[in-house]
């Protein structure tokens, strides 16, 4: 965890969920209702389709809605996508950018994701950055640079600690059971916030760094603890209420930690 920084603990429910799962979201929303909210943020980007509909499932819950991915552009002929206007019309707040199937499945590249970026600020949104190495990036060494690339193209230059969140999910751990050791966790994130101190200043100090990879409820409580993980984006966890909200409640010993 990072001293004076709210946690936010986000679920990506993928290409996952009709409207037999709204129940699911509905019970989020009731579960996080609560004074732990009051220290600890809570955000679910289910599938476009869904996105309206779970927004009005929020209204008396601090819950928030996401998307998963967001246009560039404003509108035009872009058959299938979204734009960030669109997602904000629906009262959604957030979006995921970059995440690495998108990079991987639609070749999307940092300056893609950063145009993205753009166009989430444009329409008041908070742009969830990801980044992260795949299995053989990590087994040539070459974790950092590739963090260090994918920040700095990734990032718009009008990124601060309120519109940006950044998301280090590492590829080879995504879906797979597996996650990096909590030293090289700790190592990743420790760099990263070097690098938003450098770049933003005082605004790169307070930006939040999730960790995602596999993170379920039997190991959220060691991964929110370490220094820098300001709190997770969640795969499969995040499709069950119940995971979700064992996932969010580890805050409540850690925050306590700290107050």
């Amino acid at each position: 965890m990072t001293p004076d920084v709210r946690p936010l603990v986000a679920g990506n429910w993928k290409m996952n969920g009709t409207r037999d799962a709204l129940g699911e979201i509905k019970a989020m929303a009731e579960g996080v209702v609560g004074p732990l909210s009051d220290h600890v943020e809570a955000l679910i980007c289910p599938p476009s389709t869904l996105l309206y509909v779970a927004t009005a499932l929020c209204t008396d819950s601090p819950l928030m809605i996401g998307a998963q991915d967001c246009h560039q552009k404003v509108s035009g002929a872009h058959t299938g996508d979204i734009s960030a206007e669109m997602i904000a019309d629906c009262f959604g707040t957030h979006v995921i950018l970059g995440h690495s199937e998108r990079r991987t499945d639609h070749a999307e590249t940092d300056h893609v994701v950063r145009d993205k970026a753009a166009a989430a600020y444009q329409a008041d949104l908070t742009a969830i950055i990801c980044i992260g190495e795949t299995a053989g990036e990590r087994d040539s060494y070459q974790t950092l640079d590739v963090l260090k690339r994918q920040l700095d193209g990734s990032i718009p230059d009008g990124a601060h600690a309120e519109n940006t969140v950044i998301a280090y999910e590492p590829v080879w751990a995504i879906g797979s059971g597996l996650t990096p050791t909590n030293e090289d966790i700790a190592v990743a994130h420790a760099f990263m916030r070097s690098e938003l101190v450098r770049r933003f200043g005082d605004e790169g100090k307070t930006m939040r760094i999730l960790y995602g990879g596999s993170v379920k409820p039997g190991n959220a409580e060691v991964l929110m603890g370490i220094a820098n993980v300001d709190g997770a984006l969640i795969g499969g966890a995040s499709l069950k209420a119940a995971d979700f909200l064992a996932i969010y409640s580890v805050y409540e010993g850690l925050i306590a930690e700290t107050l």
